[in-house]
């Protein structure tokens, strides 16, 4: 009877774990339910995340991607990545190839892909860190304050969103020092999933 109980105990387990999971979008793309829908103004997007205490960031994916799906299936899921990024930041998803219009921070209207290429985004997935105010004009990619190109472990990618909220990026300690030093803080205890 405990062998059918623990049995049972773990399919259940198995099933809520990949019900969880992110699902495939009708565009190809993982969805997170806290990725934040928005009509793709970025200077409406800053200001709105900034409104909720938040930081804006804007993350590229493309259909088929296997560091994409890496990054939701492995450190995406990992409750302590989660619930910093949703606490701190409001992530909404681009697609690298998409059709959908875009309004960049000088007013330019422009598709998905055009402005992949304007704000120079090769690679998938990549994570563009937005200012906490919008500036009056420029592009995103000259206003970004950080990029997160390709897939990480859980301590880098973690380690890039904490060191953009602490805006790292205004000090003199550059982000591949501070990861070095929450590190052995930590002591080492995300390293293994690097």
């Amino acid at each position: 009877m405990a062998r059918i109980f623990m049995l049972s105990l773990v399919a259940f387990l198995a099933a809520t774990t990949l019900s969880q999971a992110a699902e495939i979008g009708d565009d190809g793309l993982h969805k997170q339910p806290w990725f934040s829908l928005s009509f793709r103004d970025v200077a409406e997007d800053i200001e709105t995340a900034r409104e909720e205490g938040k930081r804006l960031a804007i993350v590229f994916e493309q259909r088929g991607c296997i560091y994409c799906r890496k990054m939701h299936e492995e450190v995406l899921s990992d409750p302590q990545v989660r619930d910093y990024i949703t606490a701190n930041f409001n992530v909404v998803q681009y697609n690298m190839f998409g059709d959908e219009e875009v309004t960049d921070l000088d007013g330019s209207s422009l598709s998905e892909k055009t402005a992949a290429r304007r704000w120079s985004v090769v690679f998938t997935p990549t994570i563009l860190f937005m200012p906490e105010i919008a500036p009056e004009d420029g592009t995103v990619g000259e206003a970004a304050v950080a990029s997160m190109p390709g897939a990480f472990g859980k301590s880098t990618f973690l380690h890039m969103f904490q060191w953009v909220r602490e805006k790292g990026y205004e000090g003199d300690e550059h982000f591949q020092k501070y990861h070095a030093r929450k590190l052995a803080a930590d002591g080492g205890a995300m390293e293994t999933t690097e």
